[in-house]
């Protein structure tokens, strides 16, 4: 038997424009809907979840990585990387292969070949993604585009219509 392997849609845009906030408006109504989802979100920051003093800080200060840190409520996966090396989607996606989801939410990793749809503000004077990306699937926008008649256009401040969007493509995917 062969594992399902879960739908991986991204959220393409400039900082600023919410990628984040829809989201954690999204995640509910998609658990809601009864799916497993994941997220991974990209950052371009050297970011430091670990405390200094703490024994998973020590571990790792002492060279351990990864350090796995466990407990009957989540677990935290801390590891180094070289910050000349670009990070990859396919290796963040490998991380999660043991989780029995649905569906992984991406936020970033813009530039790699996976179905995204675009977030999109006029009032932040940036370029729109979907002429230089062709897996844009959508786009949503808090004003009206003048977009191709194959991309839909979604409003950007309707979050159920987004869900819908999400799971009538979710839903095509699992019948192919």
């Amino acid at each position: 038997m062969t594992k399902k392997l879960p739908f991986v849609l991204g959220f393409a845009a400039s900082s600023g424009t919410g990628k984040t906030s829809l989201l954690t408006q999204l995640l509910p109504l998609l658990k809601q809907q009864g799916l497993k989802v994941a997220v991974i979100k990209h950052s371009h920051h050297d970011v430091e979840i670990d405390q200094p003093g703490k024994d998973s800080f020590r571990l790792r200060m002492a060279g351990a990585t990864p350090v796995l840190l466990a407990s009957a409520y989540r677990q935290i996966l801390i590891a180094e990387h070289d910050p000349q090396l670009p990070v990859s989607l396919a290796e963040q996606l490998a991380l999660l292969q043991n989780y029995e989801l649905d569906l992984i939410l991406v936020e970033g990793f813009r530039q790699e070949a996976f179905p995204k749809i675009e977030l999109h503000r006029p009032s932040l004077g940036k370029p729109l993604l979907y002429p230089h990306d062709p897996n844009i699937i959508a786009i949503a926008s808090d004003s009206r585009l003048p977009v191709p008649a194959d991309l839909p256009l979604l409003d950007l401040n309707d979050i159920h219509a987004i869900l819908a969007f999400i799971l009538d493509y979710y839903q095509e995917l699992a019948h192919d």
